[in-house]
């Protein structure tokens, strides 16, 4: 065996080390320097056809986690091997698996992106997200989540119970509640059905005008009480309807204030690709924004 041979695993494994503890040191000062109400955890990536390509500055908020939206979306799949038809524009997840901001990923499974349908098939959807549960990617996964929306009003949500047996733990749903039912009234329903090991996304519904930040706070707390801190999370919408029609990106200042209410817990912004952009990233926390730099 040659010194070359011998000793490049070992320079190789220096090198990845010090490529860790310079990002870790990077994500220190950035955090450092960051104002807390403007911090985030996760970002969401809801991904389609013209959306494959995730680039921004989020990790300058704070973000080290990736939320995939789904992975297979109206029988098509973004992931290989799946036995589904592939998407024409197939995303780099070896590129995204090294983004500051995908460090660890909740990986979505199958759904469909109109709610009526996907509610109609779940049982297909479980299906195929029992498929993408065994693609091999190369991301750092942490948990799986299963992309059909649930809310009060759904009354077959609690036959999903016995249908998530089937997919890999750790596993999320989300939750919304556009009936204004209350944190409580949201928590005990769930609590009737939903099983022991299946954590909760709440959707904070500010991004239609559902309510502010501070009652979605107080579902948060509510959820919190029954379920634990650790089995809820909370998806920032980061958007508003458009005067026009449609939605826009939330300004820096509706942001800033969803992020100061959720202080405490793992927030997500949704979504980065679509509404958080490099620019919002540097108005709500322009020092960061100065440290944390993609690798």
């Amino acid at each position: 065996m040659s010194l070359r041979v011998r000793w490049w695993p070992t320079l190789r494994r220096r090198a990845a080390l010090l490529a860790v503890t310079s990002g870790s040191l990077v994500m220190m000062a950035a955090c450092a320097d960051m104002p807390r109400d403007s911090r985030a955890q996760g970002v969401v990536w809801q991904v389609d056809n013209a959306t494959t390509n995730p680039v921004g500055d989020w990790h300058a908020l704070g973000v080290n986690q990736l939320l995939v939206q789904w992975t297979v979306v109206d029988d098509t799949a973004f992931v290989p091997n799946t036995g589904l038809p592939t998407a024409a524009n197939m995303p780099d997840w070896a590129r995204i698996g090294r983004e500051p901001w995908a460090r660890d990923v909740v990986l979505g499974l199958a759904g469909y992106a109109d709610e009526k349908r996907a509610r109609a098939d779940v049982a297909k959807l479980i299906r195929q997200s029992e498929r993408v549960a065994g693609v091999s990617l190369p991301l750092h996964v942490t948990g799986y989540y299963f992309p059909v929306e649930v809310d009060p009003t759904w009354g077959d949500a609690p036959k999903l119970a016995a249908l998530l047996s089937t997919l890999p733990r750790p596993l999320w749903i989300s939750v919304y509640d556009r009936s204004n039912i209350g944190g409580k009234t949201l928590a005990d329903w769930l609590a009737s059905w939903l099983p022991d090991d299946v954590g909760v996304f709440f959707q904070d519904g500010c991004g239609v005008y559902a309510r502010g930040p501070e009652v979605a706070r107080q579902y948060l707390d509510a959820l919190a009480q029954r379920f634990g801190r650790d089995r809820v999370r909370v998806i920032a919408e980061a958007f508003r309807p458009s005067e026009h029609g449609g939605f826009r990106a939330a300004t820096a200042g509706e942001l800033r204030e969803q992020l100061s209410a959720y202080h405490g817990y793992f927030t997500y912004l949704f979504d980065g690709p679509h509404y958080v952009s490099d620019e919002l990233v540097r108005t709500l926390a322009p020092r960061a924004g100065r440290h944390a730099t993609s690798p």
